[in-house]
């Protein structure tokens, strides 16, 4: 059986115009079975259409803000710097891939990036646009690979099937104990979407398409856990299967 090829999203350094893509996510895909590769950082519509043909599936990496007026906010203050060529690539692969009925993961970024094309909102800055008794460390304190927090998984969700059987069940609810590196997270959801999990403070932290062949974003950062997180080795093994 052949592998399914599985197109990445790159990053974008504004400064010096650099694309390049973190080694831990072609890992990932490579351990769960899939053949990964770097995606343009400026096709244009046939390129795009080229590119969903060749790929089994995409998965939107992490990386800068997007830009708030897709949403059609002001930038506020605690905003950080955007890639306006990104934001275009991933809007317009975004909408041809699920025009295309394409499996989809975004990871950070790429949850943001879902519900933003699809007519949601984020919130922009966690610390200063949300009061929280307890303030969750949602920007990463320790090492990449450990997990700063725990998330509560919706039951019966795609993200439960994915984890149920390697995750915490000891307690009443399925918990993932999951890494952070954000400040921006969904606030208001996309038509078609579902919270599938959340942080103990009521961020969202995973939004899913019931319905749709898969579609799972997470705003963790799994890449970085899979080796040791059977939970983590799981997504990336059921957005894999789910493109073959």
């Amino acid at each position: 059986m052949n592998k399914p090829v599985i197109g990445i999203t790159p990053a974008h350094n504004t400064e010096n115009g650099d694309v390049f893509l973190r080694p831990t996510y072609l890992d990932a895909i490579q351990a769960a079975g899939g053949i990964p590769f770097m995606l343009p950082l400026s096709p244009d519509e046939e390129d795009i259409r080229q590119i969903l043909a060749l790929c089994s599936g995409i998965l939107f990496s992490g990386g800068p803000d997007p830009h708030p007026f897709l949403w059609g906010e002001e930038t506020h203050a605690m905003c950080g710097n955007m890639s306006p060529a990104r934001d275009r690539m991933e809007l317009s692969l975004l909408r041809a891939a699920i025009a295309a009925k394409k499996p989809i993961l975004g990871i950070c970024r790429g949850e943001q990036m879902i519900n933003v094309g699809l007519g949601g909102t984020l919130i922009q800055d966690i610390s200063s646009q949300t009061k929280r008794a307890f303030p969750v460390a949602h920007k990463q304190v320790f090492r990449y690979d450990s997990p700063c927090h725990h998330v509560r998984v919706t039951e019966g969700s795609l993200l439960a099937r994915l984890t149920a059987k390697k995750a915490d069940t000891s307690t009443e609810a399925l918990q993932l104990a999951v890494n952070s590196m954000h400040h921006q997270a969904a606030c208001r959801l996309a038509p078609g979407l579902m919270v599938s999990a959340t942080a103990p403070d009521g961020i969202i932290e995973a939004v899913e398409m019931p319905g749709y062949p898969f579609l799972l974003g997470i705003q963790w950062h799994p890449e970085y856990l899979w080796k040791t997180d059977p939970a983590a080795a799981g997504i990336f093994q059921g957005f894999v299967r789910a493109c073959q």
